[in-house]
Protein backbone atom coordinates (compact mmCIF):
# COMPACT_ATOMS: atom_id res chain seq x y z
CA UNK A 1 0.00 0.00 0.00
CA UNK A 2 1.15 3.56 -0.19
CA UNK A 3 0.00 6.55 0.96
CA UNK A 4 -1.91 7.92 -2.18
CA UNK A 5 -4.46 5.21 -1.44
CA UNK A 6 -5.59 6.68 1.92
CA UNK A 7 -6.59 10.27 1.69
CA UNK A 8 -5.59 11.24 5.23
CA UNK A 9 -2.00 10.30 4.09
CA UNK A 10 -2.06 12.66 1.30
CA UNK A 11 -3.47 15.39 3.00
CA UNK A 12 -1.11 14.61 6.10
CA UNK A 13 2.21 14.76 3.46
CA UNK A 14 0.89 18.14 2.31
CA UNK A 15 0.84 19.63 5.63
CA UNK A 16 4.28 18.00 6.67
CA UNK A 17 5.71 18.94 3.61
CA UNK A 18 6.43 15.46 2.58
CA UNK A 19 7.56 14.28 5.75
CA UNK A 20 5.47 11.45 7.92
CA UNK A 21 6.76 9.67 10.64
CA UNK A 22 6.62 5.80 10.98
CA UNK A 23 3.62 5.79 13.33
CA UNK A 24 1.81 8.04 11.27
CA UNK A 25 2.39 6.09 8.04
CA UNK A 26 0.91 2.75 10.42
CA UNK A 27 -1.79 4.98 11.30
CA UNK A 28 -2.67 6.06 7.42
CA UNK A 29 -2.70 1.81 6.18
CA UNK A 30 0.90 2.20 5.32
CA UNK A 31 2.71 -1.23 5.97
CA UNK A 32 6.37 -2.03 7.55
CA UNK A 33 6.83 -3.85 4.11
CA UNK A 34 5.74 -1.03 2.08
CA UNK A 35 7.76 1.51 4.53
CA UNK A 36 10.88 -0.72 4.17
CA UNK A 37 10.67 -1.00 0.26
CA UNK A 38 10.72 2.63 -0.39
CA UNK A 39 13.56 3.21 1.46
CA UNK A 40 15.52 0.85 -0.12
CA UNK A 41 14.63 1.80 -3.29
CA UNK A 42 15.64 5.45 -2.03
CA UNK A 43 11.92 6.44 -3.04
CA UNK A 44 11.64 7.40 1.04
CA UNK A 45 14.31 8.62 2.45
CA UNK A 46 15.51 9.22 6.60
CA UNK A 47 15.50 11.88 8.14
CA UNK A 48 15.45 10.88 11.82
CA UNK A 49 14.87 7.86 13.41
CA UNK A 50 11.40 6.60 12.90
CA UNK A 51 10.77 10.16 10.49
CA UNK A 52 11.07 9.95 6.78
CA UNK A 53 11.02 12.55 3.89
CA UNK A 54 8.51 11.26 0.67
CA UNK A 55 10.57 12.30 -1.65
CA UNK A 56 14.33 12.01 -3.08
CA UNK A 57 16.85 14.89 -3.04
CA UNK A 58 17.32 17.56 -0.54
CA UNK A 59 15.18 18.40 1.87
CA UNK A 60 13.79 22.22 2.03
CA UNK A 61 14.31 24.23 5.22
CA UNK A 62 10.07 23.34 5.75
CA UNK A 63 10.50 19.51 5.52
CA UNK A 64 13.86 19.71 8.11
CA UNK A 65 11.43 21.87 10.70
CA UNK A 66 8.55 19.09 10.36
CA UNK A 67 11.09 16.09 10.86
CA UNK A 68 12.32 18.09 13.85
CA UNK A 69 9.12 17.99 15.31
CA UNK A 70 8.22 14.56 14.66
CA UNK A 71 11.74 13.52 16.28
CA UNK A 72 10.93 15.41 19.19
CA UNK A 73 7.65 13.66 19.84
CA UNK A 74 3.99 14.59 20.56
CA UNK A 75 3.22 18.11 22.00
CA UNK A 76 6.33 19.52 20.46
CA UNK A 77 6.13 22.86 19.13
CA UNK A 78 8.53 24.82 17.10
CA UNK A 79 10.42 27.82 19.19
CA UNK A 80 12.79 30.35 19.55
CA UNK A 81 15.09 30.82 17.06
CA UNK A 82 13.06 29.13 14.51
CA UNK A 83 9.80 30.19 15.46
CA UNK A 84 11.11 33.78 14.69
CA UNK A 85 11.91 32.36 11.47
CA UNK A 86 8.23 31.48 10.79
CA UNK A 87 7.17 34.32 11.93
CA UNK A 88 9.26 36.66 9.44
CA UNK A 89 10.69 37.91 12.69
CA UNK A 90 14.43 39.06 12.67
CA UNK A 91 16.65 39.20 10.02
CA UNK A 92 18.91 36.25 9.47
CA UNK A 93 17.10 32.84 10.81
CA UNK A 94 19.23 30.55 12.80
CA UNK A 95 20.62 27.25 11.05
CA UNK A 96 19.57 25.19 13.75
CA UNK A 97 16.19 23.84 14.55
CA UNK A 98 14.80 24.57 18.10
CA UNK A 99 11.86 22.55 19.53
CA UNK A 100 10.50 22.88 22.60
CA UNK A 101 8.94 19.94 24.18
CA UNK A 102 6.64 19.48 27.21
CA UNK A 103 9.01 19.34 30.84
CA UNK A 104 7.44 16.29 32.25
CA UNK A 105 8.32 13.77 29.34
CA UNK A 106 11.57 12.27 28.46
CA UNK A 107 12.90 13.18 24.86
CA UNK A 108 14.26 9.49 23.31
CA UNK A 109 18.13 9.87 23.05
CA UNK A 110 19.22 11.26 19.55
CA UNK A 111 16.02 13.38 19.67
CA UNK A 112 17.36 16.05 21.63
CA UNK A 113 16.31 17.00 25.00
CA UNK A 114 17.89 16.65 28.70
CA UNK A 115 16.98 18.81 31.68
CA UNK A 116 18.21 21.79 29.35
CA UNK A 117 18.52 22.43 26.01
CA UNK A 118 20.66 20.32 23.89
CA UNK A 119 22.26 19.76 20.34
CA UNK A 120 20.72 16.38 19.19
CA UNK A 121 23.08 13.86 18.95
CA UNK A 122 23.12 9.98 17.71
CA UNK A 123 21.17 8.38 15.74
CA UNK A 124 18.06 9.82 16.39
CA UNK A 125 18.87 12.42 13.91
CA UNK A 126 19.96 13.09 10.43
CA UNK A 127 23.15 11.78 9.86
CA UNK A 128 22.80 13.16 6.02
CA UNK A 129 25.93 14.97 6.30
CA UNK A 130 27.26 18.30 8.01
CA UNK A 131 25.18 20.59 5.66
CA UNK A 132 22.46 19.10 7.91
CA UNK A 133 21.03 21.90 10.89
CA UNK A 134 21.48 20.51 14.42
CA UNK A 135 18.35 19.98 16.37
CA UNK A 136 17.90 21.58 19.75
CA UNK A 137 15.14 20.25 22.25
CA UNK A 138 13.89 23.20 25.13
CA UNK A 139 11.87 21.60 27.69
CA UNK A 140 9.28 23.76 29.12
CA UNK A 141 5.79 23.00 31.56
CA UNK A 142 4.30 25.74 29.82
CA UNK A 143 4.63 24.66 26.41
CA UNK A 144 0.86 23.87 26.03
CA UNK A 145 -0.52 27.16 26.67
CA UNK A 146 2.14 28.59 24.77
CA UNK A 147 1.86 26.93 21.79
CA UNK A 148 -0.47 28.63 19.12
CA UNK A 149 -3.63 26.55 18.65
CA UNK A 150 -3.85 26.63 14.80
CA UNK A 151 -0.76 27.64 13.15
CA UNK A 152 1.39 24.79 10.95
CA UNK A 153 3.78 24.24 11.77
CA UNK A 154 2.77 23.83 15.22
CA UNK A 155 4.74 26.68 17.25
CA UNK A 156 5.04 28.88 20.33
CA UNK A 157 2.54 32.18 20.27
CA UNK A 158 4.51 35.17 18.91
CA UNK A 159 4.47 36.56 22.44
CA UNK A 160 5.97 33.24 23.96
CA UNK A 161 7.85 33.65 21.04
CA UNK A 162 9.84 36.67 22.15
CA UNK A 163 10.24 36.10 25.88
CA UNK A 164 11.98 32.65 24.93
CA UNK A 165 14.60 34.86 22.62
CA UNK A 166 14.95 37.45 25.64
CA UNK A 167 16.10 34.96 27.81
CA UNK A 168 18.44 33.04 25.23
CA UNK A 169 19.98 36.83 24.13
CA UNK A 170 23.65 37.43 24.97
CA UNK A 171 22.93 41.25 26.01
CA UNK A 172 20.36 43.44 26.87
CA UNK A 173 20.60 45.39 23.67
CA UNK A 174 20.27 42.12 21.73
CA UNK A 175 17.16 41.25 23.92
CA UNK A 176 15.51 44.36 23.86
CA UNK A 177 16.08 44.14 19.80
CA UNK A 178 13.71 40.75 19.53
CA UNK A 179 10.72 42.86 21.43
CA UNK A 180 11.34 45.94 19.06
CA UNK A 181 10.99 44.35 16.16
CA UNK A 182 8.42 42.37 16.71
CA UNK A 183 6.39 45.20 17.82
CA UNK A 184 7.50 47.52 14.91
CA UNK A 185 6.83 44.82 12.78
CA UNK A 186 2.97 44.93 14.29
CA UNK A 187 3.47 40.94 14.78
CA UNK A 188 2.26 41.66 18.32
CA UNK A 189 1.39 44.88 20.82
CA UNK A 190 3.57 45.63 23.84
CA UNK A 191 0.37 44.35 26.16
CA UNK A 192 0.97 40.61 24.70
CA UNK A 193 4.85 40.36 25.03
CA UNK A 194 4.20 42.02 28.83
CA UNK A 195 1.76 39.41 29.96
CA UNK A 196 4.21 36.73 28.34
CA UNK A 197 7.33 38.22 30.50
CA UNK A 198 5.13 38.35 33.96
CA UNK A 199 3.95 34.94 33.67
CA UNK A 200 7.46 34.02 33.92
CA UNK A 201 8.62 33.25 37.71
CA UNK A 202 12.52 33.22 36.07
CA UNK A 203 13.07 36.12 34.12
CA UNK A 204 16.45 37.51 33.19
CA UNK A 205 16.55 41.16 32.84
CA UNK A 206 12.87 41.29 34.50
CA UNK A 207 12.81 45.06 35.84
CA UNK A 208 15.01 46.11 32.57
CA UNK A 209 12.86 44.34 29.85
CA UNK A 210 9.12 45.82 31.54
CA UNK A 211 11.02 49.09 31.88
CA UNK A 212 11.48 49.05 28.40
CA UNK A 213 8.25 47.98 26.93
CA UNK A 214 7.05 51.69 27.95
CA UNK A 215 9.97 53.13 25.78
CA UNK A 216 8.70 50.49 22.71
CA UNK A 217 5.11 51.75 23.59
CA UNK A 218 6.54 55.52 23.82
CA UNK A 219 7.79 54.37 19.85
CA UNK A 220 11.35 53.74 20.64
CA UNK A 221 11.80 50.58 18.04
CA UNK A 222 15.54 49.65 17.99
CA UNK A 223 18.16 49.06 20.69
CA UNK A 224 20.25 52.17 19.16
CA UNK A 225 16.80 54.10 19.62
CA UNK A 226 16.84 52.47 23.72
CA UNK A 227 20.27 53.59 23.94
CA UNK A 228 20.34 57.17 23.08
CA UNK A 229 16.70 57.71 25.31
CA UNK A 230 18.63 55.89 28.61
CA UNK A 231 22.35 57.50 27.74
CA UNK A 232 21.66 60.35 26.30
CA UNK A 233 18.15 62.03 26.72
CA UNK A 234 17.09 60.99 30.32
CA UNK A 235 20.95 60.90 32.07
CA UNK A 236 21.50 64.87 30.79
CA UNK A 237 17.74 65.84 31.19
CA UNK A 238 17.20 66.52 27.55
CA UNK A 239 13.12 67.42 27.19
CA UNK A 240 11.62 64.02 25.94
CA UNK A 241 11.10 63.51 22.53
CA UNK A 242 8.07 62.62 20.81
CA UNK A 243 9.09 59.32 18.54
CA UNK A 244 7.88 57.66 15.19
CA UNK A 245 6.49 61.13 14.44
CA UNK A 246 4.97 60.77 10.80
CA UNK A 247 5.32 63.63 8.49
CA UNK A 248 4.74 64.29 4.44
CA UNK A 249 7.34 65.33 2.20
CA UNK A 250 6.80 65.80 -1.51
CA UNK A 251 4.15 63.22 -1.11
CA UNK A 252 6.13 60.88 0.57
CA UNK A 253 5.80 59.77 4.31
CA UNK A 254 8.58 59.92 6.65
CA UNK A 255 8.83 58.73 10.66
CA UNK A 256 11.40 60.72 12.48
CA UNK A 257 13.57 58.77 14.95
CA UNK A 258 13.18 61.88 17.63
CA UNK A 259 11.21 65.15 17.10
CA UNK A 260 11.88 67.65 19.50
CA UNK A 261 9.08 69.71 18.17
CA UNK A 262 8.94 72.77 20.37
CA UNK A 263 12.93 73.26 19.78
CA UNK A 264 12.40 72.40 15.81
CA UNK A 265 14.86 69.82 16.04
CA UNK A 266 14.84 66.28 14.74
CA UNK A 267 17.65 63.49 15.82
CA UNK A 268 18.49 60.71 13.23
CA UNK A 269 19.72 57.74 14.63
CA UNK A 270 21.43 54.84 12.23
CA UNK A 271 22.87 51.81 13.38
CA UNK A 272 24.32 50.77 10.20
CA UNK A 273 27.84 50.81 9.99
CA UNK A 274 28.42 51.80 6.78
CA UNK A 275 26.11 52.85 3.77
CA UNK A 276 26.29 52.38 0.03
CA UNK A 277 26.98 55.99 -1.91
CA UNK A 278 22.90 56.29 -3.00
CA UNK A 279 21.65 55.49 1.04
CA UNK A 280 23.73 58.28 1.75
CA UNK A 281 22.69 60.61 -0.27
CA UNK A 282 19.06 59.76 -0.03
CA UNK A 283 19.95 60.47 3.64
CA UNK A 284 21.04 63.54 2.83
CA UNK A 285 18.08 64.39 0.99
CA UNK A 286 15.71 63.13 3.65
CA UNK A 287 17.95 65.99 5.56
CA UNK A 288 17.60 69.04 3.24
CA UNK A 289 13.91 68.09 2.71
CA UNK A 290 13.11 68.79 6.52
CA UNK A 291 14.26 72.56 6.09
CA UNK A 292 11.19 72.74 4.34
CA UNK A 293 9.52 72.37 7.51
CA UNK A 294 12.09 74.50 9.13
CA UNK A 295 13.30 71.24 11.11
CA UNK A 296 17.04 71.59 11.45
CA UNK A 297 18.68 67.80 11.97
CA UNK A 298 21.29 65.88 13.65
CA UNK A 299 22.63 62.50 13.14
CA UNK A 300 24.24 59.77 14.75
CA UNK A 301 25.20 56.25 14.48
CA UNK A 302 25.80 54.07 17.33
CA UNK A 303 29.75 54.66 17.76
CA UNK A 304 28.16 58.36 19.16
CA UNK A 305 25.24 56.97 21.13
CA UNK A 306 27.11 54.37 23.37
CA UNK A 307 30.65 55.99 22.81
CA UNK A 308 30.69 59.82 22.45
CA UNK A 309 26.69 59.78 24.35
CA UNK A 310 28.11 62.96 26.55
CA UNK A 311 28.97 64.51 23.23
CA UNK A 312 26.23 63.82 21.44
CA UNK A 313 23.92 65.17 24.79
CA UNK A 314 26.05 68.49 24.28
CA UNK A 315 25.25 68.76 20.60
CA UNK A 316 22.03 68.47 20.98
CA UNK A 317 21.57 70.98 24.00
CA UNK A 318 23.43 73.66 22.30
CA UNK A 319 21.04 73.38 18.83
CA UNK A 320 17.94 72.86 21.78
CA UNK A 321 19.25 76.07 23.46
CA UNK A 322 19.28 78.12 20.18
CA UNK A 323 16.00 77.49 20.15
CA UNK A 324 14.75 78.40 23.49
CA UNK A 325 15.55 75.35 25.64
CA UNK A 326 16.21 76.91 29.02
CA UNK A 327 17.95 73.68 29.84
CA UNK A 328 19.62 73.07 32.49
CA UNK A 329 21.95 69.66 31.29
CA UNK A 330 22.83 67.55 33.46
CA UNK A 331 25.80 65.54 34.22
CA UNK A 332 25.58 61.77 33.51
CA UNK A 333 28.99 61.06 35.39
CA UNK A 334 31.62 63.01 37.57
CA UNK A 335 33.86 63.29 34.24
CA UNK A 336 30.70 64.34 32.18
CA UNK A 337 31.50 67.58 30.23
CA UNK A 338 27.59 67.90 28.39
CA UNK A 339 26.68 70.71 31.11
CA UNK A 340 28.90 73.68 30.55
CA UNK A 341 27.28 76.64 31.10
CA UNK A 342 28.31 77.83 28.01
CA UNK A 343 26.71 76.28 24.72
CA UNK A 344 28.95 77.33 22.40
CA UNK A 345 32.20 76.04 24.72
CA UNK A 346 29.88 72.83 25.62
CA UNK A 347 29.66 71.97 21.84
CA UNK A 348 34.04 72.53 21.19
CA UNK A 349 35.33 70.75 24.14
CA UNK A 350 32.92 67.54 23.95
CA UNK A 351 33.71 66.67 20.09
CA UNK A 352 37.84 67.41 20.88
CA UNK A 353 37.42 65.01 23.81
Amino acid sequence: MTARRFPLGSELLDLQHGVISRRQALECGISEDVIRVRLRNGRWQPLAAGVYATFSGDPPRLALVWAGLLAAGSGAAVSHQTAAELYQLGRRPARAIHVTVPGERQVRRGAGGARRARTAAGPGWPSRGQDVPPLIVHRSAWIAQARHPVLLPPRTRIEETVADLTQCAATLDEAFGWISQACGSRLCTVGMIRGALERRKKLRYRAELLGALGDVADGVLSPLEYRYVHGVERPHGLPTARRQVMVTLAGQRRYLDNLYQDYRLVVELDGAAAHPVDERWRDIHRDNSLEVLRLRTLRYGWSDVTGRRCAVAAEVASILAQHGWPGPVRRCSPGCLANLHDHGQKVGLCVRN
